[in-house]
């Protein structure tokens, strides 16, 4: 008889997400944003601080554009429908319960990595710990 194995999701990585969240996660993967591929050229392979992000990782039920589990970091990346107002409020409940979930959620907009990459940055790198 096999014995049932038990997650303490409060650290864990993803947070308990539903296993349907990492085919969608994949997908999302491969269809990204100008604005997501942008960033993705400058946090991939621990290039900023040294820090690992993962992109369109699931973390509870969601799927967070990008995620350093070591810092408790999602950055968002929000498109032209997130700025709609039966969006606004969607967004805001997700950032309650990711944050309930001991996470921080920082959001910028596509035109703020598209034309202020720099500044998107150096907020970024506001959330690393201090030597």
């Amino acid at each position: 008889m096999m014995k049932k194995l038990t997650t303490n999701y409060d650290e864990g990585m993803w947070k308990g997400a539903p296993s349907s969240s990492f085919g969608k996660a994949k997908d999302l993967r491969m269809n990204e944003t100008e604005a997501e591929k942008l960033l993705w050229e400058k946090l991939k392979n621990n290039q900023l601080g040294g820090f690992k992000f993962r992109r369109q990782h699931p973390i509870s039920l969601y799927i967070a554009d990008f995620y350093c589990h070591k810092l408790k970091l999602i950055i968002e990346i929000d498109g032209e429908y997130h700025f709609r107002k039966e969006q606004i409020p969607k967004d805001e409940e997700r950032t309650k319960v990711l944050e309930f979930n001991g996470v921080n959620v920082i959001r910028f907009s596509n035109d703020e990595v598209l034309n202020s990459l720099e500044k998107v940055l150096n907020e970024i790198e506001k959330y690393f710990p201090k030597d």
